[in-house]
């Protein structure tokens, strides 16, 4: 059991991402209708992720990646790799030969990841291969798969499992995916690879997932690989760290509570703060502050959280330099409303609290 108090107070990490903004640690479904393409796009972002080239317009984090190509033959395997590529990709390993879940397949993965130190992705294509039962229940589907997620959590590597999608049409593409909904119910994250029409190369890939922002992403196929058609959404940099520095380059020290410090800012940058956002934002950006000579540190008093920030330019990797004007304002004229923004920034605004509470 973890307590409230050292899960609010503690800085966590952050799972890395594998794919940003689609892919990250845990246990994941790519479903399609038979021969849609499913293992041409698994095949591609398992090259991307062992190469750390883009996926889909997205930056990978490159790792040792394993592909159980269970419905393939090696020959087929040269055939489709000789599709991408000319070089073979270091860090990429195949198998074609698996046990089920619940009767080897776990410790298998283990025991690829002792070999694979750095792995960080597993493509399982497909799910039925390593399957115990056929038997479609919830507790059936929801048990397999989470003995799978449980090894992805254990290992910190993204499992991706290849599945298929029902013939029958639904408004909801996740509701297409063929079992129980103990599936779904059970991943962390799902992808659908649906086209209007089988003769048509346009499709689109349905996202979604705990740690992903749900999307549609246009895709075509052309020349056996997946490519998207239309410009992916921009994500805005996470410029906390940077904003906070600027702030204490002027200010210097702080003590007090987490509304103390949202009236300075307010008094500073103008706009509205919310107390328990900010002192979340701190406890998670505690190490990067850090690096930039900012020094927060927490602890309570009589019932209440007290903040305390330092600034020391000796431990400043920017030397003391205004970042926030650099990254957002290139001209070098300083905008005031930019650390605004960055402060705000990681919250919808839609929680507020005073800031002197246990929860503060």
């Amino acid at each position: 059991m973890y307590s409230c108090a050292y899960i609010m107070d503690t800085q966590l990490k952050a799972n890395p991402y594998i794919v940003e903004h689609l892919l990250y640690p845990g246990l994941y479904i790519l479903a399609g209708a038979p021969k849609i393409g499913k293992s041409w796009l698994a095949l591609d972002l398992c090259l991307s992720v062992a190469e750390g080239e883009p996926f889909l317009k997205h930056e990978t984090h490159r790792g040792q990646v394993l592909y159980l190509a269970l419905e393939d033959s090696l020959l087929r395997l040269q055939n489709r790799l000789y599709e991408f590529t000319e070089e073979p990709a270091e860090g990429l390993q195949f198998s074609t030969l698996a046990k089920a879940i619940g009767s080897g397949l776990e410790q298998q993965l283990e025991d690829a990841k002792r070999r694979l130190p750095d792995l960080r992705l597993i493509v399982i294509d497909t799910l039925q291969k390593v399957r115990r039962t056929v038997d479609v229940k919830y507790g059936s589907d929801y048990s397999e798969l989470g003995a799978l997620k449980s090894v992805a959590d254990k290992l910190g590597v993204a499992i991706l499992l290849i599945h298929h999608t029902r013939k029958e049409r639904d408004s909801d593409p996740f509701n297409m995916i063929s079992g129980t909904t103990g599936l779904n119910g059970c991943a962390d994250g799902s992808f659908v690879l649906t086209r209007e029409k089988r003769s048509e190369n346009a499709g689109t890939l349905h996202c979604t997932g705990r740690d992903i922002e749900s999307a549609e992403i246009a895709v075509r196929f052309e020349g056996h690989r997946w490519s998207v058609t239309d410009e992916v959404e921009s994500h805005k940099p996470d410029t906390f760290s940077f904003a906070v520095h600027d702030f204490m380059i002027e200010q210097i020290s702080f003590r007090g509570s987490a509304s103390d410090l949202c009236k300075l800012l307010f008094q500073k940058f103008g706009g509205q703060y919310y107390p328990n956002r900010l002192t979340r934002d701190l406890i998670q950006h505690t190490e990067e502050m850090k690096t930039l000579g900012v020094m927060f540190r927490s602890r309570r008093s009589h019932g209440y959280r007290i903040i305390e920030l330092d600034y020391d330019r000796s431990g400043d990797s920017k030397n003391g330099s205004l970042l926030l004007v650099e990254i957002l304002d290139p001209t070098g004229t300083q905008n005031s409303a930019s650390p605004f923004t960055a402060l705000i920034g990681a919250g919808d605004g839609k929680i507020s609290g005073d800031g002197n509470s246990l929860a503060g």
